[in-house]
């Protein structure tokens, strides 16, 4: 399998000491002016739609909250609402792109509960095909993606656009 991404990842991660005063990875990405670069899908009035880098699948999409939160709890009611909807969003585009039989939806909250970015949460929506768990995840642990995450991300730009005129307008 050829992964040259992660090494990119590995080394990055190494090299890169986390202090409570450093933005988060999401916040960093949201203030760079790259965001077909960055797999940034959406930006709303609460929350913006990133594609996972290392994703479960194709498509794996994350609705992250501006504000570093990290207690779910301590998100506000505009907030709340503004990840239900994208929820509904995700599912949407996700359907129209790439036609999944099924989804997860969920959040890893703290680094005991799995979370890579603990200080920032998010929401992990996933599709999902019938036999997408195989032999190479399951006894290789190593994920196989039919297809580069640029392809995907201009497909889902597209179904975003067509079945979605409101978010296609309101992202960057």
């Amino acid at each position: 399998m050829w992964s040259p991404w992660r090494s990119e990842y590995v080394s990055d991660a190494a090299e890169r000491v986390q202090t409570e005063e450093d933005p988060s990875l999401f916040t960093e990405l949201l203030n760079e002016d790259a965001d077909a670069e960055n797999l940034i899908l959406w930006r709303g009035e609460h929350v913006f739609v990133i594609m996972n880098l290392y994703p479960y699948n194709n498509g794996h999409l994350l609705i992250v909250p501006y504000r570093e939160v990290e207690d779910y709890t301590a998100l506000n009611p505009p907030e709340h609402q503004a990840i239900a909807t994208t929820v509904d969003r995700c599912i949407r585009w996700l359907t129209a792109a790439l036609s999944p039989e099924g989804f997860n939806v969920g959040m890893n909250l703290g680094e005991a509960a799995g979370a890579g970015i603990p200080e920032h949460l998010h929401v992990h929506v996933v599709p999902r095909w019938s036999g997408d768990t195989n032999f190479m995840s399951t006894t290789g642990h190593t994920r196989v993606l039919p297809e580069d995450l640029s392809a995907t991300y201009e497909k889902l730009r597209t179904a975003i656009a067509e079945t979605d005129p409101d978010a296609a307008s309101s992202s960057s």
